[in-house]
Formats: C-alpha cells, structure tokens, sequence
C-alpha cells in the first residue's frame, strides 16, 4: 500500500520520500518509479535512533511536509525485543509512528494544509491496551500484539488531534483486508493461506489507497477523522476514549524519557 500510494503521489508530480526496511525493495521502487522526485531512505523504524535519524535528514531536506503516511507494520509469532528493549510490534506498530508525529510536527505546521494518514486497524474493539504489562514480557501472542498496537494507534490520532498546537489534520483509515503484505507473513502455511484468501476476499490495494491519496489533496476538516472501509466510525467508541489516550501519551513519553541516550535529538 505504500509503494502504490508512492507511486500515484509521483504522477500527480509531488516530492515524496519512502521509508522502509528493505535496500532491494526501495532499489525497485527507485527503479519502477524512475523518477527523481523519489528519494529512499532506508531505516529500522523499530529502533528509536533510527527514527530520529531519518527525521533528521527529511528536516535536512525540506521545509514543510504536506502529507504524512504511517504504514509501518510485521507480525512476529514470536515476542522479539528491539535494540532498545521494547517489544517489535509496540516499538514498530505504535512507537514509530509516534515519534514520526510528534518530530516532525514543525515541518507538517509549515505546511499550507497537512494531514496524518495512520493505517491500523480503527472501528475494530477487540483487543485493548495491557496497561498492566504493554511490553507483553509475560504473555505475549501475535494477535494480542497486533491488537494492542492497533488500539494504540487510535489512541495515538486522539491524542495528536487533541494538541492545538498542531495544524495537521489526522485521519485513522482502516482500508480492511487488503492484497497487501501477504507474501511477507513468517509462517509459509499461514503465508499460503493468505494469499488464497486474498484472491478472493481480499480488496485491490488500487481500492485500499484511492482515499489515502485523495486525502493528501484533500484533507478532512477535523482535526481528527476516523474511517473503517469507507465509513465513518463513531468517535464514542472506546477504543477512542481521550482520557485513554492521554495515559498512553504519559506513558510513552515517560518511556522515552528513560530510553533516549545522550547524543540525539530533544534529549
């Protein structure tokens, strides 16, 4: 889904820098694409250093961002923890996403109508935060973690939405099962499975961005929109609940209060 969207953004003539894991991925994007509005930058997002890293060289490059795209996403079957101690997909569902935000929140105020697009799971209420053990360090499963990271990013759109101070427009977008990903899964069974599921039931990944792209062009009004495969969702929802949102906030800033080494940014 990020690469399509790259791609589209491209044609309409827009400047965009895609971030991601994989050197021989972004080498064939850069190659499809052939365009030098593209640029790569190739990063861990689950590492904290990483991130600001790559925050640091989009601030050395350009004075504004208009649009925002959180994709950012992997199922670990096993509890895997990052180089700075924290559970894969916390760190990389949720923190990076976080950080992405909050940092480079001065070049998106810059611009003349921002917007965050988060791609997660909003409109869905199972799952929650494990508040009494976020880090999953006692019982973790792959489906409890992607839950949690789901329902912190819903959290994270409120909370983001909240702060006056920030002119963006953020829209929590659910696209639902998408052709998108698949060939990634670890488990080659499960993988298999997927990929027949997804030739059936599954979205086009066309479809899954048409709104994400329209929405960089034109961003919804609130300060905080929330879309569950083409309908609106009930901003009631608890999955929504500011008050929640708010301890998620504390609680990760916290975090990073006790993380961040000296050396980098804002420490």
């Amino acid at each position: 889904m990020g690469r399509a969207t790259a791609l589209e953004r491209l044609a309409r003539g827009d400047r965009v820098t895609v971030i991601g894991s994989s050197e021989a991925k972004g080498r064939a994007l850069l190659s499809q694409a052939g365009n030098p509005n593209l640029r790569f930058l190739r990063a861990d997002l689950s590492s904290i250093a990483e991130v600001e890293r790559v925050v640091a060289d989009i601030v050395e490059h350009h004075d504004a961002v208009d649009a925002l795209a959180l994709f950012a996403n992997r199922v670990n079957p096993k509890r895997i923890e990052t180089v700075d101690g924290l559970e894969s997909s916390f760190a990389l569902y949720y923190l990076s996403r976080y950080l992405l935000g909050s940092l480079l929140s001065p070049l998106l105020n810059a611009a003349p109508a921002p917007v965050v697009i988060n791609i997660a799971g909003v409109g869905n209420t199972a799952g929650g935060i494990i508040w009494e053990d976020v880090q999953l360090t006692r019982k973790y499963g792959q489906v409890r973690a992607q839950l949690q990271g789901g329902r912190a990013n819903d959290l994270l759109g409120v909370a983001f939405a909240a702060q006056a101070e920030n002119k963006a427009r953020y829209v929590l977008y659910h696209p639902g099962f998408t052709r998108s990903g698949v060939d990634g899964y670890p488990n080659p069974v499960i993988r298999r499975v997927l990929k027949l599921l997804a030739a059936v039931f599954a979205r086009p990944v066309p479809d899954a961005v048409r709104p994400i792209v329209e929405w960089i062009d034109h961003p919804p009004p609130d300060p905080l929109s929330a879309i569950d495969r083409g309908k609106p969702v009930d901003k009631s929802l608890k999955t929504l609940n500011r008050a929640d949102a708010m301890r998620l906030a504390a609680y990760t800033e916290d975090l990073l209060h006790r993380l961040r080494r000296p050396g980098s940014p804002d420490r």
